[in-house]
């Protein structure tokens, strides 16, 4: 088996700075050999800071150096499809911030376009890599709470709660901005990985905040984006799910996960506002009985911890990258998944404009094109 170093190039340094490259740097099997930013003296200062030989202003330079091997995306979703495509047309793999894109159709030929240049490409979804979901995951694998009666999410935190907070991307729809985007792409990840496909769905989306200070001018800039969302979806097994995401709770209630069942019930969840991976618990009750929170056993925990919580997980999503990428073979998360999270995203914005529900399509037709 091929073991040696694989040279990664980083695009996007705000995440990529704060996890990506402390991420690659750790792993043992990784080594960061460029970096892009559009601005060559930033590029410059950021590769200085970092030990990183190569700065590059294009895409088009980074995927031209011989030494890279991978690229890791981490720019606002309105830049992926096209640096991803880069990425892809140059054969080098990807590893690629959610949303996927701009919409599934842009998702999907990424898809395709890993697939026909045989490139390993994957998706940090890290909530798949967390030591209590993982736990989580192996109680409903098992059967712990029956037959599932309803599934309630929800995750409510304050990062966009004050409105003084300055305009950005984040602000606009057409760009990829908003909690469904953010966070809400994730959401749907796991509700596939957890509990299987959605046969449909129904959402309301709200703004609370409808305009924010420009960060240059102090003018007030409209917001389109959203901030709330409502999601109701029937999974293909019948089950009921309740979605209720937002970034302008104060005090919200964090990320809390709950399954009630014929046999049991689960509880996930972390009121940490702080850091969106740090603090889950899990907590298990059979039926008639009071929760008890479950010890997450040490064959899960993370090897390391760091402050920054996003950093284990993501090492973990490395590892599973690079162990793909040795063995030529299609990894999970992959385009494939984030396909899937990307088409349930754009569904909730047409339910949000017809106002009812939505069919929502096998995964298979809608990846051969039919759906």
């Amino acid at each position: 088996m091929q073991q040696s170093t694989i040279g990664v190039a980083i695009v996007g340094t705000g995440f990529g700075e704060k996890v990506h490259i402390p991420g690659f740097k750790a792993h043992p099997r990784t080594e960061i050999v460029a970096v892009y930013h559009r601005d060559l003296e930033k590029a410059l200062a950021i590769a200085s800071t970092h030990n990183i030989p190569h700065a590059c202003t294009t895409i088009e330079d980074i995927v031209a150096l011989p030494q890279v091997q991978a690229v890791s995306i981490s720019t606002p979703p309105f830049l992926h499809y096209e640096m991803g495509k880069t990425v892809l047309q140059a054969g080098k793999h990807l590893l690629l911030e959610k949303p996927t894109a701009l919409s599934a159709i842009e998702a999907r030929e990424l898809y395709h376009l890993a697939q026909e240049k045989r490139a390993i490409a994957t998706l940090d979804f890290e909530f798949r890599f967390v030591p209590a979901w993982q736990l989580f995951s192996e109680y409903l694998a098992e059967g712990y709470v029956g037959k599932p009666r309803l599934i309630k999410i929800d995750w409510l935190v304050s990062s966009r709660a004050d409105a003084s907070r300055p305009w950005n991307w984040y602000a606009r729809k057409e760009t990829g901005g908003g909690a469904l985007g953010a966070i809400g792409s994730h959401a749907f990840d796991y509700i596939s990985w957890l509990f299987g496909p959605v046969r449909q769905l129904c959402a309301h989306l709200s703004t609370a905040i409808p305009a924010r200070p420009d960060p240059k001018s102090g003018e007030m800039k409209p917001v389109d984006a959203d901030d709330t969302c409502l999601i109701m979806l029937q999974l293909e097994d019948g089950t009921p799910v309740q979605v209720c995401l937002s970034s302008v709770t104060y005090q919200g209630r964090g990320h809390w996960v709950e399954v009630y069942g014929s046999s049991g019930t689960l509880v996930l969840g972390s009121d940490n506002q702080k850091d969106y991976v740090h603090g889950f618990r899990l907590w298990a009750a059979p039926a008639g009985k009071s929760l008890t929170e479950v010890a997450i056993p040490n064959r899960l925990e993370f090897p390391k911890n760091y402050a920054d919580g996003r950093i284990a997980p993501f090492i973990r999503v490395v590892d599973r990258w690079v162990q793909s990428i040795d063995r030529g073979e299609e990894i999970i998360p992959g385009l494939k998944e984030g396909v899937y999270s990307q088409l349930l995203m754009d569904l909730t914005h047409q339910s949000q404009q017809m106002n009812g529900w939505i069919d929502v399509p096998d995964l298979e037709t809608f990846l051969s094109g039919n759906g």
